[in-house]
């Protein structure tokens, strides 16, 4: 057991990761109500010896934060679009072409606010890059993290987020903060 396992016990967490390992993937992570959700999804994915990324506002990328972050497998996200920049999306399925390795996590909820209506981007990342969709989840009523699941998007988003939904239904009471989560 490495390190990042061995604080996961510590604080009484299991790990139970068992989705094929992929050299690209979309990682679906919820709920997603809480901070602590970003540190408990790295360390279960590290204690696996697995590399995720992650999306993070430009802002966190200071001196000497920057390096931490890129480590940890940080991408940083300008918020200002100018004007001939590619949308975010295309930007995403352009670095899974041009990569030989990008596990991406992300949270279709967006914000750690209760939302119902989740986005579609990581839905049409996945699309783009032809990837399959790791269906994780922190659920802590049980203090275990998971990723057992491989989603292979249809390409009918509203059919894939219906599924996805449902899927993820089956953990509304796994939040940190269960009032926050809705599918």
């Amino acid at each position: 057991m490495n390190i990042w396992g061995r604080i996961l016990k510590l604080a009484g967490w299991q790990v139970d990761i068992t989705a094929p390992q992929r050299d690209k993937c979309v990682i679906c992570v919820a709920p997603h109500t809480s901070n602590w959700d970003f540190i408990l999804g790295i360390l279960a994915y590290k204690s696996v010896g697995r590399k995720a990324n992650f999306l993070m506002k430009d802002f966190w990328f200071f001196f000497p934060l920057k390096y931490l972050l890129s480590y940890l497998g940080g991408i940083p996200v300008i918020r200002k679009k100018s004007k001939g920049t590619p949308s975010l999306t295309s930007a995403l399925i352009e670095k899974f072409r041009d990569s030989e390795y990008l596990n991406l996590a992300v949270t279709p909820e967006g914000t750690r606010s209760l939302q119902t209506d989740w986005r579609t981007g990581f839905l049409h990342i996945a699309i783009g890059a032809d990837v399959p969709i790791d269906l994780g989840v922190i659920d802590y009523s049980k203090k275990k993290i998971i990723i057992k699941d491989e989603y292979l998007p249809s390409g009918n988003i509203q059919k894939d987020m219906s599924q996805i939904k449902t899927y993820y239904s089956k953990f509304t009471t796994a939040a940190r903060f269960p009032e926050k989560f809705s599918t």
